[in-house]
């Protein structure tokens, strides 16, 4: 048996550290609990590192409220399902281990996309592409570029302003826009951009079938019923089943284009890391 003198300060010391340990534990945890789940305990911290800097007070309340809702809500089903699913359901360490391969994969092909990546096309590339896939380019609805009116029935200057509107000249166009600014309650124009037809029959308040019915030469004109007219002058016109103009088509090419980039990096990632795998004899097919 060791002399009483030397088990006492031993046993001071251990009564000592689980005093500390217990203590910290306390300062760790002594704070202000803001709700209650399933055993659970949410606290003033966590909620506060939850919510962004230098909101408003209503702001930061209707986000405290969601947030302690959801995590309310996370704490009752997980409880649920501990107590509902049997031991060989409950074990997810396989899904695990495959959801972090396909993380660590994507992340891994997302570093190395972005660092060799080439995000320049060229018009020209652009021009090919539309060119040599034209059956990927058939409009489902009619794109216009044009001039779009809506002013009183009774306005003095409807007239001066359809022939302003109808102009080829650029600086007729311009002082139809200037009129139009004292005189009419809306004046748009798609000189040199193509839009979607669809876009337009919005502001007449029809269908886009409705409002290619009511054209007349370059013109659509409908009364809206509340005294005001709604004029539209087209310059060009490309129908459903026609293939898109080169310009309307030209951002979706871009997209193509370098989605198709991708994809061959992440081919080539794939076939050289096959290739390194064998020389390397960490890959072999018995």
């Amino acid at each position: 048996m060791k002399p009483l003198y030397r088990v006492i300060p031993a046993l001071m010391l251990i009564c000592l550290q689980v005093s500390s340990c217990r203590w910290i534990s306390s300062f760790i945890h002594d704070e202000e609990i803001i709700a209650e789940a399933a055993g659970r305990k949410l606290y003033r911290s966590e909620l506060d590192a939850s919510l962004p800097k230098g909101i408003s007070v209503e702001d930061s309340t209707f986000l405290a409220d969601r947030y302690i809702v959801s995590w309310a809500s996370g704490c009752i089903y997980q409880d649920a399902a501990e107590r509902n699913l049997s031991e060989t359901e409950k074990n997810v360490e396989q899904e695990l281990e495959e959801y972090r391969a396909s993380l660590l994969k994507y992340r891994y092909e997302q570093r190395y996309v972005n660092e060799r990546l080439d995000t320049v096309v060229t018009v020209q590339e652009c021009q090919d592409y539309y060119e040599a896939h034209p059956d990927k380019f058939i409009l489902s609805s009619s794109v216009v570029k044009a001039r779009y009116l809506k002013i009183s029935e009774e306005s003095p200057m409807l007239s001066r302003l359809k022939d302003k509107m109808s102009s080829s000249e650029a600086a007729d166009v311009f002082e139809a826009d200037s009129i139009a600014y004292t005189s009419a309650q809306k004046f748009m124009t798609w000189n040199d951009e193509w839009v979607d037809i669809s876009i337009i029959a919005s502001e007449f308040g029809v269908s886009e079938k409705e409002l290619l019915a009511a054209k007349k030469g370059k013109w659509i004109e409908m009364n809206d019923g509340l005294g005001m007219k709604n004029v539209l002058y087209v310059q060009e016109i490309v129908y459903p089943g026609e293939q898109a103009p080169f310009e309307y088509a030209d951002l979706g090419i871009r997209d193509i284009i370098i989605s198709n980039r991708k994809h061959l990096l992440l081919l080539n990632l794939e076939q050289n890391l096959l290739e390194e795998a064998r020389a390397d004899g960490n890959f072999i097919i018995y």
